[in-house]
């Protein structure tokens, strides 16, 4: 399950997904429990499961929720502001 488009936009052309910093990731999993997109999945590596970013563009563009429930801060998103003004460019382009 993603979305297709947003405000018209494909939704592979907006660079808005997750990025998992290992160095803080503590492998809880409460990313991959959280997401109903499917952003998230585990992986096996080195004997050790971790949470991975599997699908990208199934992250709901803006949604920051996986951020807000890592307890170890390993989570970030690009910046609001530049994502929106790359969608204002894509919009024009369009137009």
């Amino acid at each position: 399950m993603s979305e297709e488009s947003y405000e018209g936009i494909p939704r592979n052309k907006i660079p808005w997904y997750p990025s998992i910093n290992y160095e803080k990731c503590i492998s809880c999993g409460k990313c991959v429990d959280f997401c109903h997109m499917g952003a998230f999945a585990f992986e096996e590596k080195e004997g050790k499961k971790r949470s991975v970013v599997k699908n990208p563009n199934s992250c709901v563009v803006f949604c920051r929720g996986c951020e807000d429930i890592c307890p170890a801060g390993a989570i970030t998103h690009p910046s609001e502001e530049e994502t929106q003004k790359i969608i204002e460019k894509l919009k024009k382009a369009k137009a």
